[in-house]
């Protein structure tokens, strides 16, 4: 029998409490996606681009999905999210924006620049929940991501 290969799901999250959260619900969920976790914007676009600590080409698994929180030090969520939807290589990778800000001006801004959705973080711990259940569902358990290349 022969076992199914899981792309990774890329995090990019600078809150160790909120990351914490967010794994130990997908653990619960029973996620078989690997986690890959970066707290900065540099280290996404290094880890795709294989690029500083991330140098060897081809030991970069491509992510089923990037987690990408708005407010991150250094390269900031927009820009990372500006940067990979304009590069051919990497604009097919869903993006789903998980963020604590619900100003209007970044919701249209996330989707014009490619964004596949935007989840705002409740506060609340049971609607959380609900929110990281209905991500997990969607775009890791129902969702048909591309077959690109890696």
């Amino acid at each position: 029998m022969t076992m199914k290969l899981y792309n990774p799901l890329l995090i990019a999250e600078d809150s160790d409490e909120d990351f914490e959260v967010l794994q130990l619900l997908m653990q619960q969920m029973e996620v078989p996606n690997p986690i890959y976790r970066f707290t900065n914007g540099d280290k996404v676009l290094d880890f795709l681009y294989q690029e500083g600590d991330y140098g060897n080409p081809g030991d970069t698994p491509r992510p089923s999905v990037i987690l990408l929180d708005l407010n991150l030090p250094g390269t900031d969520g927009r820009d990372v999210l500006e940067q990979l939807k304009q590069d051919h290589n990497f604009k097919e990778i869903p993006i789903v924006v998980f963020t604590t800000s619900s100003n209007p001006k970044d919701v249209e801004f996330c989707y014009k620049n490619g964004a596949n959705g935007y989840l705002i973080k409740p506060f609340d711990s049971h609607e959380l929940e609900k929110t990281v259940q209905a991500f997990v569902d969607y775009w890791l358990a129902t969702n048909t991501p591309p077959r690109n290349g890696h």
